[in-house]
């Protein structure tokens, strides 16, 4: 089984490493694009509303592998817990298209994931049609945006440095979605502000 596990992981991350570098729809020091989605709970949510926060974008697919390493281990939640009390928003964002892997889930499914996993983030968004997805050049899940409560967009790319689908990485790994909120926080330039993205392909 660890041979097996092994070479899963081996295969995943070379897989990983064949995403693009981070560019994007949107530019490091652009103005981040409105948009409007539902929530798991019916309800609409525009960027906007969001104006003079600091927001986190987590884009999302339940049955990738490096999404599981963030979610079983806790460090997405926590990350999002700790975000969210400090006076961000988090939104997570699904892009997967309803025939595609992680798009196939009901409201309610998502709705039960959530408490399971006990994530926390703001909002949980449904882009069924991947409008918001390429509209911010997401490419895996997962894939991070920060942007300024300013409204520029702050961050783009991996949540940390090791690009694995291995949970036992994490405690090793610098965490840049973490250092740049602490970075925004203190009022300084986010100091790495775009990372290569690593994990599965959003299944647009």
């Amino acid at each position: 089984m660890r041979i097996k596990s092994s070479l899963l992981t081996i295969a995943l991350v070379a897989i990983a490493a064949l995403v693009p570098a981070a560019r994007g729809a949107v530019g490091i020091g652009e103005t981040a694009p409105d948009f409007t989605l539902t929530d798991v709970n019916g309800k609409a949510h525009h960027l906007s509303d969001f104006k003079g926060k600091v927001v986190v974008l987590e884009w999302h697919n339940p049955d990738c592998p490096f999404v599981h390493k963030h979610y079983d281990s806790g460090n997405m939640p926590a990350l999002q817990r700790s975000a969210t009390a400090s006076g961000a928003i988090w939104l997570t964002i699904n892009s997967g298209a309803p025939d595609q892997e992680g798009g196939n889930y009901t409201p309610a499914q998502l709705r039960e994931y959530l408490q399971q996993n006990k994530a926390a983030p703001t909002a949980y968004l449904l882009d069924a049609d991947g409008k918001v997805g390429r509209l911010f050049g997401a490419k895996t899940t997962p894939h991070m945006f920060v942007i300024s409560a300013e409204g520029k967009l702050a961050y783009s790319g991996a949540i940390d440095s090791v690009r694995s689908a291995d949970a036992g990485d994490i405690p090793a790994a610098k965490n840049y979605v973490a250092a740049a909120l602490a970075d925004l926080k203190a009022g300084r330039p986010v100091a790495i502000s775009s990372t290569r993205p690593y994990g599965c392909g959003v299944k647009y």
